[in-house]
């Protein structure tokens, strides 16, 4: 049996009393002050052979006529385009908060038909659009595409990381900036990146007691609403000193996460376990053949025959039984299990019966 494989330990929060203070600017951020999304369909020319094959990929003819047709230049109808340079692409992009008007972001270009590489080749002139369907920046330019194949003649191909998709650092420029709502109202909120009933209050009580009374209000789990100055400028600086503030998050609950492909099994350090007996062991079975031949004797007119023999062998591993007592830690668990041997598939069967038996005290998660 092989020892266990991975058990890590995360203190998801430490002991009551003794948690670290976390700015705020660390466990939450302003509602609104977000990125949004962009996303847009382009073509990538100079591919050295390796783009789109235009039978198959109607729309990148399609894309091609419209190209040209936008350069004032005409195709006459029925003409077949036989092109291996050019490659339909989708272009995606991440906008900041409060990106404006002639900034640069970066973009990651996608191949949409089957290209074999994207290497090479240059981005056309894309627009970026928002979920609202305007366009908040233009991109174009060189790509850098990191992965690559190389093929035989023989059919044989080898292919290193994903040559079909590639980046442009400070690619686009954004054109359009996003409405914030940062500077409207008499107040702003602060959202917690990880809900939880205990910091929403612990957050509000210091900035409340650093402040004044009444000016911060935990709404819900996640969201603290704090009256804030009208003036921007005063605004700006009001929201750099609250990111300042130090607070005591709230321990978190109690769970054990197990991720079934790794084999790695997180549990937090306030996962605990009622009285319970445990035992495991293993049962291997053994099966080799050893085929015997009989050979008759010379001029007998016997065959040669051939006679299976099987060995079957049983082992069953000794493993102790262990007993949990009440109110068992993270670290008798691990102990525990790491004296009967289990493996991490073994690890998930045992605290699964624990969790059927009522034993676990902690939410069981397998990924």
């Amino acid at each position: 049996m092989k020892r266990l494989l991975a058990i890590l330990f995360i203190a998801a929060g430490l002991a009551a009393g003794a948690a670290q203070a976390e700015r705020i600017k660390d466990i939450a951020s302003v509602a609104g002050v977000r990125p949004n999304q962009l996303v847009g369909y382009g073509l990538v020319v100079g591919l050295n052979g390796t783009g789109d094959q235009t039978t198959q990929t109607p729309f990148t003819v399609q894309s091609i006529r419209a190209m040209l047709a936008a350069q004032g230049v005409t195709i006459p109808q029925g003409q077949n385009l036989q092109l291996s340079n050019v490659a339909a692409v989708m272009v995606t992009a991440e906008l900041k908060a409060f990106a404006k008007p002639g900034q640069t972001i970066d973009i990651s270009v996608a191949s949409l038909g089957n290209a074999e590489s994207l290497r090479g080749g240059t981005l056309l002139m894309t627009p970026l659009k928002g979920a609202d369907g305007q366009v908040y920046a233009m991109a174009q330019g060189q790509l850098i595409v990191s992965g690559f194949g190389a093929g035989g003649d023989d059919g044989s191909r080898i292919t290193v990381n994903v040559p079909s998709a590639g980046r442009i650092p400070n690619g686009a420029t954004v054109e359009r900036s996003v409405p914030s709502p940062f500077a409207m109202g008499e107040s702003l909120v602060l959202n917690l990146h990880t809900p939880d009933f205990t910091t929403a209050q612990r957050t509000a009580k210091v900035i409340n007691e650093t402040l004044g009374p009444d000016t911060a209000q935990a709404v819900d789990a996640v969201s603290i609403k704090v009256r804030a100055p009208k003036d921007t400028d005063q605004r700006v600086s009001f929201v750099s000193f609250l990111e300042k503030l130090q607070v005591d998050p709230g321990d978190a609950p109690a769970k054990v996460i197990v991720n079934a492909r790794t084999g790695t099994i997180v549990i937090g350090s306030h996962v605990r376990v009622q009285p319970a007996a445990v035992t495991h062991g293993s049962l291997t079975v053994t099966i080799s053949e050893d085929p015997q031949v009989s050979q008759p004797e010379p001029l007998s007119g016997g065959e040669t025959v051939v006679t299976p023999e099987s060995d079957v062998e049983i082992t069953q591993e000794k493993s102790p039984m262990f007993l949990f007592g009440p109110g068992t830690e993270l670290s008798e668990i691990v102990n525990a299990v790491n004296r009967v041997g289990a493996a991490p598939g073994d690890l998930v069967a045992i605290l699964e019966a624990l969790r059927q038996a009522g034993a676990l005290r902690a939410e069981l998660i397998v990924i």
